[in-house]
């Protein structure tokens, strides 16, 4: 009998997005240097960087205004919607291009980023750099927030979580792409820390102590205002958002992946209180302060497929 074969099988998305979260990561903003930087220069910059991103290491994401710079035309993605309401706001930051950097030492991360940057002067510069890293708030835990509670609990597993953050059925090219939300969470830890054990937990809608979801927790508490699988059509991602802190300043850099950019933006409309007036109790405490779209290109025989954007696979 032959044996079967051990050879694993090449995923078409960039692996990085579903192996999940490193101890240490950097997120990387890039933008156009200037008005003048034409078609040519953007897509030698992104040739000479293509090397550089493996998927796992180094995960890269194009923002709508790249893609229409580079008369590409890729489907579903668009900028970033205005979701505030009222009082309420949920800042927009129009991205161009962005990078998900992870490891394991931050000296190392640095280093990566140089390249990178390298790679992509001079059409682009650096607009905005965050360093996050994985929290545990209790000895054995996984990824925690900075409050303490555990972060992407409800995420899909295995096949479910690739059929919720990559898209499929929609061609070469595409298929194995991802479309990410990226939001930096400015935490009001002062007023979180003000807070009874109870009010905590109602704010999340989880105990603290065993993170297991309060069945009677009030209707503005985050895990109710955005269940997944209350909503029609369901609405599941698979977030891979880090804690991060720069001075005394501090907060959640959240970062969820999905086939579309559908399910994200169901979630947040009801967090807003679009659909009926109920806004998440997570605006108390936390404040998004940037908020963009980009499009995460799928891999083939291990490099980026930019096929779309007319660079093909060399």
């Amino acid at each position: 009998m032959r044996e079967a074969s051990t050879t694993p099988i090449e995923k078409p998305y960039q692996p990085g997005i579903f192996e999940g979260i490193p101890p240490v990561a950097r997120y990387v903003w890039f933008q156009l240097a200037d008005k003048s930087v034409d078609e040519a220069a953007i897509k030698e910059a992104l040739t000479r960087v293509t090397p550089l991103v493996n998927g796992s290491d180094v995960v890269i994401g194009l923002g709508p205004s790249l893609v229409k710079a580079l008369g590409a035309d890729i489907p579903n993605l668009h900028e970033y919607p205005d979701f505030s309401r009222g009082e309420l706001k949920v800042p927009v930051t129009p991205g161009t291009l962005w990078c998900w950097l992870r490891g394991s030492d931050l000296g190392d991360l640095l280093h990566v980023t140089r390249k990178v940057q390298k790679a992509l002067a001079p059409a682009f510069t650096v607009r905005h750099v965050v360093d996050g890293f994985r929290h545990s708030w209790k000895e054995g835990g996984h990824g925690h927030d900075l409050t303490g509670f555990e972060d992407g609990t409800e995420n899909p597993v295995g096949e479910a979580a690739e059929e919720a953050a990559f898209a499929h059925g929609l061609g070469e090219g595409i298929d194995g792409s991802s479309y990410v939300a990226v939001q930096q969470w400015v935490h009001d830890l002062d007023a979180f820390e003000a807070l009874g054990d109870e009010a905590r937990d109602h704010h999340i809608g989880r105990r603290l102590s065993d993170n297991e979801e309060i069945e009677d927790a009030p209707e503005t508490a985050h895990v109710k205002r955005t269940a997944q699988e209350s909503f029609d059509p369901e609405a599941f991602v698979l977030r891979r958002s880090m804690p991060w802190m720069a001075s005394m300043k501090a907060g959640l850099m959240f970062v969820a992946f999905g086939k579309s950019h559908q399910a994200f933006e169901q979630q947040m409309r009801r967090m807003a209180g679009h659909d009926d007036g109920i806004v998440d109790a997570m605006f108390k405490i936390s404040s998004p302060v940037t908020g963009a779209y980009f499009w995460c290109p799928p891999m083939r025989e291990g490099r980026l497929d930019l096929r779309r954007l007319g660079l093909g696979v060399s």
